[in-house]
């Protein structure tokens, strides 16, 4: 081996410490993107400013590492005190947040205004952190000599890093929060760094920096035009590799089920594959004549790895076998889940991790700063990055959809190739070489060929998710017009409608049956169902009818805009806004249960806001006299922050006095625990809290919670007085349409209020900001149907409450029999 490619004393020890570094570092990334999601919201947007800032942090400070800090410092010590940096603004982030929280709700907004606002919390909150975070790696580069042999150690300090992220994304993932907190994951990210610092300080005492060659003077780094072509590749291949990660993920997750621990996963494989490819990169770095060569071929060979996922995701890993309804450990269903993630995602990830030292191979040239080296190749993949998850995620996906972002995915892939093989010196002295012109065309050639490979996501993915297997042939091929669906023969199902918006993919289908359902997440949200529309009948009408005057209606989250329709023929009403987080939702989907939901979008009433509920709700001045919630399930990833004890609480100052708030939840894809979390956070915001069920059959399947400040009381005798008056005759219909033929059979899905469910909910846990509890435990039963036995434990706590039906004898009487008949 040659003389400068031996590693300088301690390099072992420090690639653990970059497993340390990057194990805090997911830590808090994690922490942080929940963190400040729930202040600035959960919409593709938001998110979008998140990571921009959050890598926009990184590349800064990899780009200022060396213009401020001399060489001359030992790059040990410069290491340690940057991991003691990160742990107290770390620390610092979650003391913070609370503070721009509360600022932000004075001043917060929609529209562009609103996006400034969002980018100037996460700037204030993230961007100290991130830039020490981005100045490790190039802090380090000078510990090693500045030659291509020794600077592709940094591929080792990187793929450690690396592999510290995967660790730290399962552990906070399956474990810090879901046992404990963010408070916890924060506090072990901050010891984590601490001891790193630590570790760093005592080697630094015994180990003499790399000295600049021309004294006390920064090295220059030699800038040859032939290095250019190596920045930009890299910076493709970083646009590419979280294009890439966004596409992937936002499919995935319709496979597999978008719980927080399905996220997790799928980072966790993709951080894996980068970091086993960085590792074997910097091996072959080592020891390769043309590291640049060998970059461009990792770009050529991500042709066929992008087309490899692609298929797995379209055509495999669909169709493996369902575990969804059976008895099975979460545990397992994870594995499979890992299995089918590295199997799609790996071999491209690898490819993107091994391009890294390859590409600082490339560029080191003779005596330059490592520092400033390999903060602009780390900048350069950065910048990429940055492009590459906010022009998948705003625009590439919402405009053309999965398949042609993937197409572009190849076509990126080839380019970069293109850029790092054309020019590119060969070692052979032949004189017979491929001509560069051939070289673009024969690659381009093959781009157009694996393009033209991936195929479109079949709607069933988007429709049915996990449940796909489930309903064998009955899926028709394509997407026909309503109009086309037969009425009669098997109950086969039609895809009427299928988009990927901006916020999530959604699908309306329709059986030969005639039930319409809307689908979200990879299930049905809403539906014309006469189960669904019951629900969504119940949340609108007792709402409506327990307020004497409900003028005005905020309805979160618009689905198939049934439960917002249900207020349109009450006529007190006046104002109904309905706030939804998917444009395509209110826009298409709900014109196309028009009948069902009384056109209320065009409804001369209605507004409708595209936004995060949460945020709408933290940002708003208005007061409302029903608010109801009809959210995607709990177990779906960020749903919970929709269900949190200081989320009811901002409803709760939200309305009029006398007003309501109420709320769906299910029963079924769900466990006693998370039913108890659910119910038991929802009642203490209400004390005065009521449980309604919508059984099927008198078997389980979801309720409503209907919570006042005040006392609640129906009023037996001016209800029914209400209901037989002709102004509201078209409430009677509707209530009669969804098989609430009398008042009587809509009181009688009474299930329990907060006082008779004290015992049943004491060992709730309490779903806060702070640990956003509900979304961990759905996540481990959302396999599971225990409906039936939950609502027979609920059941068993029931009374007839004498003074929540005040009324003359004999309506009491009914009622009481249609209640306590039901048990």
């Amino acid at each position: 081996m040659p003389k400068n490619s031996a590693p300088r004393p301690h390099s072992p020890i420090l690639v653990v410490l970059f497993i340390g570094s990057g194990c805090a570092a997911l830590i808090y990334e994690v922490v942080w993107l929940q963190l400040l999601q729930l202040v600035i919201g959960l919409t593709t947007v938001s998110l979008g400013v998140l990571l921009g800032v959050y890598m926009g942090g990184m590349c800064l400070g990899s780009l200022l590492l060396a213009s401020f800090i001399s060489r001359r410092r030992n790059p040990l010590r410069v290491y340690a005190l940057l991991e003691l940096g990160i742990g107290v603004t770390g620390l610092a982030v979650l003391f913070l947040v609370p503070w721009i929280s509360d600022l932000y709700t004075r001043f917060g907004g929609s529209g562009f205004l609103g996006i400034v606002l969002r980018a100037g919390v996460a700037a204030v909150c993230l961007l100290p952190p991130t830039i020490l975070m981005g100045a490790t790696l190039p802090a380090i580069a000078r510990y090693v000599e500045a030659t291509p042999s020794g600077v592709s150690w940094l591929g080792f300090f990187y793929g450690g890093n690396i592999l510290g992220a995967v660790i730290g994304c399962l552990t906070a993932g399956f474990y810090l929060l879901r046992v404990h907190d963010m408070a916890t994951a924060t506090y072990v990210a901050v010891g984590i760094n601490l001891l790193v610092a630590l570790i760093a300080l005592a080697l630094a005492a015994r180990v003499t920096p790399v000295k600049a060659t021309t004294g006390n003077q920064l090295a220059a780094p030699e800038s040859p035009a032939d290095a250019k072509p190596v920045f930009l590749t890299i910076a493709l291949s970083g646009l590419a590799a979280l294009g890439a990660e966004v596409v992937w993920t936002r499919l995935l997750s319709l496979i597999f089920g978008g719980t927080v621990y399905t996220f997790s996963i799928i980072l966790a494989v993709f951080l894996a594959g980068l970091g086993l490819g960085s590792a074997v990169g910097s091996l072959l770095a080592r020891t390769l004549a043309q590291p640049r060569r060998a970059l461009g071929i990792c770009q050529f060979l991500l042709m066929a790895a992008v087309a490899w996922s692609a298929l797995m995701i379209v055509r495999s890993l669909p169709y493996w076998p369902a575990l969804a309804g059976q008895t099975v450990s979460p545990w397992y269903q994870f594995q499979i889940d890992l299995a089918r993630a590295a199997l799609a995602m790996l071999p491209a990830a690898f490819l993107w991790g091994a391009s890294f030292p390859l590409a600082l191979a490339a560029v080191t040239k003779g005596q330059a700063d490592p520092g400033r080296v390999v903060g602009r190749i780390y900048a350069a993949n950065t910048v990429g990055a940055i492009v590459g998850a906010l022009g998948f995620s705003l625009v590439l996906v919402p405009w053309l959809g999965t398949q042609r972002a993937q197409q572009i995915l190849v076509l990126i892939c080839s380019l970069a190739a293109v850029i790092a093989l054309t020019g590119a010196k060969s070692v052979s002295r032949e004189p017979r070489r491929l001509p560069r012109l051939a070289l673009r065309f024969g690659l381009l050639a093959l781009a157009l060929l694996f393009a033209w490979t991936v195929a479109a996501v079949p709607w069933g993915v988007i429709a049915y998710g996990r449940h796909l297997t489930s309903y064998g042939n009955r899926l028709a091929p394509g997407i026909v017009k309503e109009a086309d669906v037969p009425t009669d023969g098997t109950p086969d199902i039609f895809a009427t409608y299928v988009g990927e918006g901006l916020n999530g993919s959604v699908a309306v289908t329709k059986w030969t049956t005639g039930v319409r359902n809307f689908h979200s997440a990879g299930k049905v949200q809403a539906s014309s169902d006469p189960r669904d529309m019951r629900l969504q009948r119940m949340l609108g009408h007792l709402s409506a009818l327990t307020v004497t005057n409900p003028e005005s209606i905020l309805v979160v989250a618009c689905g198939a805009g049934v439960t917002a329709g249900s207020f349109v023929v009450h006529p007190e009403v006046k104002r109904i806004v309905i706030c939804d987080i998917e444009p395509l939702v209110p826009k298409i989907v709900a014109p196309m249960f028009a009948k069902e939901n009384y056109d209320v979008v065009n409804d001369p009433r209605t507004e409708v806001v595209i936004d995060d509920g949460r945020h709408f709700i933290r940002t708003t001045k208005e007061k409302f006299d029903v608010i109801t919630s009809d959210p995607i399930d709990p177990w779906v990833k960020g749903c919970a922050a929709l269900n949190t004890l200081e989320y009811y609480e901002m409803c709760k100052q939200h309305l009029k006095p006398g007003g309501v708030m109420s709320l769906w939840i299910p029963l079924y894809e769900s466990d006693s625990e998370t039913v108890k979390s659910s119910i038991a956070t929802f009642f203490k915001a209400f004390p005065n809290g009521l449980l309604f069920s919508n059984d099927d059959l008198g078997e389980g399947y979801d309720a409503v919670l209907l919570g006042q400040v005040e006392p609640t009381a129906f009023n037996l005798d001016q209800m029914q007085h209400r209901l037989d008056d002709v102004s509201h005759a078209r409430v009677k219909q509707s209530l009669q349409d969804a098989s609430f033929p009398t008042l009587y059979s809509l009181l009688s899905t009474y299930a329990g209020r907060a006082t008779d469910l004290r015992d049943w909910t004491a060992t709730g846990q309490i779903n806060t900001d702070a640990n956003l509890r509900l979304q961990y435990l759905a996540g481990m039963s959302f396999n599971s149907y225990a409906g039936s036995e939950i609502l027979r434990e609920i059941l068993q706590h029931r009374q007839f409450p004498e003074d929540l039906f005040p009324g003359s004898d004999g309506r009491k009487s009914a009622l009481r029999f249609a209640i306590m008949g039901n048990r």
